[in-house]
């Protein structure tokens, strides 16, 4: 006959009253309905929300993040309704945290939000047409007191210089050192800012004498690519559908927007130009420039100059690369890379 110690029958009872379902698998126990999600919505849209419970868990209630940041609570499994009116384009991550039988559990998804407005082509006429230096690898484009600043790239090659628009001629130039590529160049308070492509390094210069005032590293694992300035920040673009914004004064990046059309997200944002309180962004291997509103991302309308790419006679010609705004004629000069000519136009509805 065998005894028992009652001190080990109470701690086998209390091992195995606590052995209940591991941490991992709890984490299943709730989880998004991502069937009834949509690949994408637009920022008009409204989304609702409720939580699969697979073990039919008695739930106290459920809190909602959006990016971390918390939108919303609701009792037991109660229904969630995120209104994406003023929602960042792109992707939204969302998170339940959950609490149910004296426990909490969180669980994660995502939706991808387009823009919804409807884009509006645009159209243009040619006011002049000027020459353009057929070695320049146009990067970034940009009138300052009625003088034309082109920056150029390609390693041992890049350089920005003040151009005589009319002949495409540089009376004053700077050369980049021989491991640079150089990219956009905006100026802002008397001075030019200047990018690298994959350096992670920037420029800044006297907008008169063209010394170098000083070289300063990105503060985010970025390319970049373009520049443009709204007269206190200054928007760089880095090859994919983002442009930040960047502090002047302490070239740190404060925030950014993803570019989106109604459909779809427009990746490879390149030059940029401020007009009139929109970001013109040309889109690399596309012959066509996006009018973006800078506070969403939001493409509201395109601007489409395949024809002038077809007057280009250099054999050798790329991409159309090159947004300058003439505030006081009110007109666009575009270029590209290894173009042979600079065209003036004039843009309307």
């Amino acid at each position: 006959m065998k005894v028992y110690n009652p001190l080990i029958t109470i701690l086998l009872a209390l091992i195995i009253a606590s052995c209940g379902d591991s941490q991992r698998e709890k984490e299943n126990y709730f989880s998004f309905d991502n069937n009834a999600l949509k690949s994408l919505y637009q920022a008009t849209d409204k989304v609702d929300f409720t939580l699969v419970n697979t073990k039919n868990k008695t739930i106290d209630s459920v809190a909602y993040f959006v990016d971390d940041k918390r939108v919303s609570s609701v009792k037991g499994n109660g229904k969630f309704t995120l209104d994406l009116n003023g929602k960042k384009l792109g992707y939204q991550n969302l998170k339940a945290l959950v609490y149910f039988e004296s426990d909490t559990i969180s669980t994660r998804t995502r939706i991808e939000v387009a823009s919804g407005i409807t884009i509006k082509p645009l159209k243009y006429t040619i006011v002049n047409t000027y020459n353009h230096d057929i070695n320049a690898f146009t990067e970034g484009f940009e009138f300052y007191r009625d003088t034309l600043m082109e920056s150029t790239g390609q390693n041992g090659k890049s350089y920005f210089a003040k151009i005589d628009y009319k002949t495409g001629k540089a009376y004053k130039k700077v050369d980049l050192d021989q491991q640079y590529f150089g990219e956009g160049i905006t100026v802002l308070n008397n001075k030019i800012y200047q990018l690298t492509w994959q350096n992670a390094t920037g420029f800044i210069y006297d907008a008169n004498t063209l010394k170098k005032i000083k070289t300063f590293q990105f503060d985010k694992k970025i390319e970049g690519w373009g520049m443009t300035n709204d007269g206190k920040n200054i928007y760089q673009s880095d090859g994919t559908e983002k442009i930040w914004t960047m502090d002047p004064e302490t070239q740190k990046m404060t925030n950014y927007i993803n570019v989106y059309t109604n459909s779809s997200k427009i990746q490879s944002i390149n030059e940029l130009e401020w007009i009139n309180g929109k970001i013109y962004g040309n889109i690399w291997q596309k012959d066509a420039i996006a009018v973006i509103n800078p506070q969403t991302g939001a493409v509201e309308a395109v601007l489409d100059l395949t024809a002038l790419k077809a007057q280009i006679k250099n054999p050798k010609a790329d991409v159309l690369n090159g947004i300058a705004y003439n505030k006081k004629t009110n007109t666009i000069f575009v270029t590209g890379k290894n173009w042979d000519k600079t065209f003036e136009i004039k843009v309307t509805e």
